[in-house]
């Protein structure tokens, strides 16, 4: 693990005269989808496990609604954070033309 406490530093200056700068956004990521049949979800019960299509070291992707703005790789902060999952991003999508 590597210690991601630093603050993420922004790839561009943002321009605060905007407005909506400073309006909050969620995101979504998405570490895949699983597609059971209906006949098995009703068999689910506590301590279930539900296969994804993906592995754990496959990239997660973010979502801003349904648009897709980047990949990147779950990590467990450390230090003060210790336990919380983050986000390491390995491609970033140019707003305007789609993912890089």
């Amino acid at each position: 693990m590597t210690d991601t406490t630093a603050a993420p530093q922004p790839s561009a200056t943002p321009d605060l005269s905007n407005p909506f700068s400073s309006v909050p956004i969620e995101i979504t990521i998405s570490v895949g989808k699983a597609r059971p049949l209906i006949r098995d979800l009703l068999r689910l019960g506590k301590d279930a496990v539900l296969p994804l299509d993906r592995r754990v070291d496959d990239a997660v992707e973010l979502y801003i609604g349904e648009r897709l703005i980047a990949r990147g790789q779950l990590e467990e902060m450390e230090g003060e954070q210790a336990g919380q999952l983050a986000v390491r991003l390995t491609e970033v999508a140019n707003l305007q033309d789609g993912l890089a």
